[in-house]
């Protein structure tokens, strides 16, 4: 009786140590499966190659103890992979939700998505900031939800806006700066022309040269903090060409890229039902 008792005793430790290990899996590809399946939707929907470049970190695991991480800058080999393979003659709907990341990336997916035969739509649900906004200005089309905003893509050179070591020589005076602050603005301000150049070559085609130059200084020149958020009442203003019809598929789809676990005093609310005659009273 001893023996059966630690034999099913053991059993069940067992069972719980497998669970532990395989449920974190299940849930991660059961999810993967609930994106895929929102994806293959828009896709035919749209009748376009569907990519996203979604930056969040995500925790799937018992006590919601964090199993992947994941949606890193590296993800962009495999973005420039995707629109390599799409066809040519089909769109591409690239939805972001980025707060940025190296501008070398950037440049290659802004500069892949440009050079696809067919229209380019970037969709952005919540934010592009930065690079985001980079790849954002590539496209032919920008969609973005009416509170989603974009962000001055003026290059940083570690914690400090190129820009303003610029302008904190130019304050200071060459004489009172010492050298290596001087080599620091000089980087700065070849950073600034590159992206600004970069940024330029992104529009002319479709704004005309002269407007083309106008938004890529006023996008790089350090204007705002880096982080400041360009509504899209103010990228109007700018001239942006920008739409607001976000296909109702990407919002359920970031419903999918759940945060790590929540603090206290998180956010909840009840849904109005969407039916104008849902709620009435027959």
């Amino acid at each position: 009786m001893d023996i059966l008792s630690g034999f099913i005793s053991s059993l069940i430790w067992w069972l719980l140590f497998f669970y532990l290990i395989m449920a974190p899996q299940i849930q991660y590809k059961q999810l993967q499966l609930a994106r895929l399946k929102i994806l293959r939707e828009l896709s035919n929907k749209r009748n376009s190659t569907v990519i996203t470049m979604i930056h969040r970190q995500e925790s799937i695991g018992l006590f919601g103890i964090p199993i992947y991480k994941f949606i890193t800058i590296e993800d962009s080999e495999e973005i420039l992979r995707a629109i390599r393979l799409a066809p040519k003659d089909k769109p591409i709907d690239l939805i972001i939700h980025t707060p940025g990341g190296l501008v070398l990336a950037a440049t290659q997916i802004a500069k892949a998505l440009k050079a696809h035969p067919a229209e380019t739509r970037v969709i952005v649900p919540h934010y592009a900031m930065s690079g985001g906004t980079l790849i954002a200005l590539a496209a032919d089309k920008i969609i973005m939800d009416e509170n989603a905003v974009l962000g001055p893509v003026d290059p940083q050179l570690g914690q400090y806006p190129a820009p303003s070591i610029v302008k904190a020589v130019e304050q200071k005076g060459v004489d009172k700066a010492d050298d290596q602050t001087l080599i620091l603005a000089d980087i700065a301000k070849k950073a600034i022309n590159q992206v600004q150049n970069f940024v330029y070559n992104l529009l002319k085609d479709k704004y005309g040269e002269e407007k083309a130059k106008e938004l890529s200084k006023i996008l790089t020149e350090g204007r705002w903090t880096h982080d400041y958020p360009i509504t899209v009442e103010e990228a109007k203003k700018l001239g942006l060409d920008i739409d607001t019809n976000v296909p109702k598929e990407v919002y359920t789809l970031m419903e999918l890229y759940k945060q790590p676990v929540r603090q206290r005093g998180t956010v909840e609310f009840m849904p109005y039902p969407t039916s104008q005659n849902a709620g009435k009273k027959e």
